[in-house]
């Protein structure tokens, strides 16, 4: 089945060339080492499941785009803008909306959409923060992605010939 790899390469190319993102993973997010600081920003992809239509497949997806938050100790009351806090997790979060903002807009009307790709409804996301051995902190952008279902050659009662 190839619908699934033109999916996931198609994603992972659009945010490995995105200049914000250093990293692209995908599947469970348990399995990366979050530990490694040289990885972030990273942007993780993952496929959470496919429902069949008659002509189409709608994969239902997740991608995560974070950084690691640093905690500086200032004064807020000496910064100019101190509604923006102590650290960086203001522009951390403006950075990763830009990027998954560009990865909905690819797929509503821009290359991955010329792509064969389209978004089946809208998408949302949402902001989160995770503390480990450091903050993390970005956007969980949840989407559907309708894709044309015409990999199968061959439709008989014994599975022979399907590809």
């Amino acid at each position: 089945m190839k619908s699934y790899y033109k999916l996931i390469d198609s994603i992972f190319g659009y945010l490995n060339g995105n200049e914000s993102i250093n990293t692209v993973t995908t599947g469970d997010i348990f399995e990366v080492d979050l530990s490694k600081h040289t990885i972030f920003p990273l942007a993780h992809i993952i496929v959470n499941e496919v429902a069949f239509e008659q002509h189409f497949m709608n994969f239902s997806l997740t991608i995560l785009a974070m950084d690691i938050v640093d905690e500086t100790k200032s004064d807020k009351q000496s910064t100019s803008s101190p509604h923006l806090g102590m650290d960086n997790k203001q522009d951390i979060l403006n950075t990763m909306l830009s990027v998954i903002n560009g990865l909905q807009s690819s797929l509503r009307r821009g290359g991955l959409e010329s792509d064969g790709f389209e978004l089946n409804e809208s998408a949302s996301a949402t902001l989160f923060e995770d503390r480990m051995e450091s903050l993390f902190t970005g956007w969980s952008l949840s989407l559907n992605v309708q894709v044309a279902n015409n990999d199968i050659q061959i439709i008989n009662s014994t599975g022979t010939g399907c590809l």
